[in-house]
């Protein structure tokens, strides 16, 4: 009976490894939402679909650090990019007119 419960302790040990592995990963891999990888791997890591999802996204790089930041500075570097070709349009437009404006009629 000892020898079983001692196999038992050790099957146990090693299923709940392997269940946590995607969690254990992330923080090996020093993952920055480590956390949130270990509650979605708890919660749903007794389906074959999101262990493997939870595994999937432990071995994914970390993300950006300010993401938020990142996408606002995108999109304003585009809209100034946007703002400035619009702008040398109408300067060019109204260069043009003026210059054909100012031309002595024959």
């Amino acid at each position: 009976m000892g020898v079983s419960l001692i196999v038992q302790a050790i099957g146990a040990a090693i299923a709940l490894a392997v269940y946590f592995l995607p969690a254990i990963l992330a923080d090996r891999r020093k993952r920055r939402d480590v956390l949130v990888i270990a509650l979605f791997n708890a919660v749903l890591g007794w389906t074959v679909f999101g262990w493997g999802l939870a595994l999937y996204w432990a071995l994914q790089p970390n993300p950006p650090v300010n993401v938020a930041g990142e996408v606002v500075a995108t999109r304003r570097s585009a809209a100034m990019r946007g703002f400035s070709k619009q702008l040398v349009e109408r300067v060019r437009m109204r260069a043009s007119r003026a210059a054909t404006r100012d031309r002595p009629m024959k």
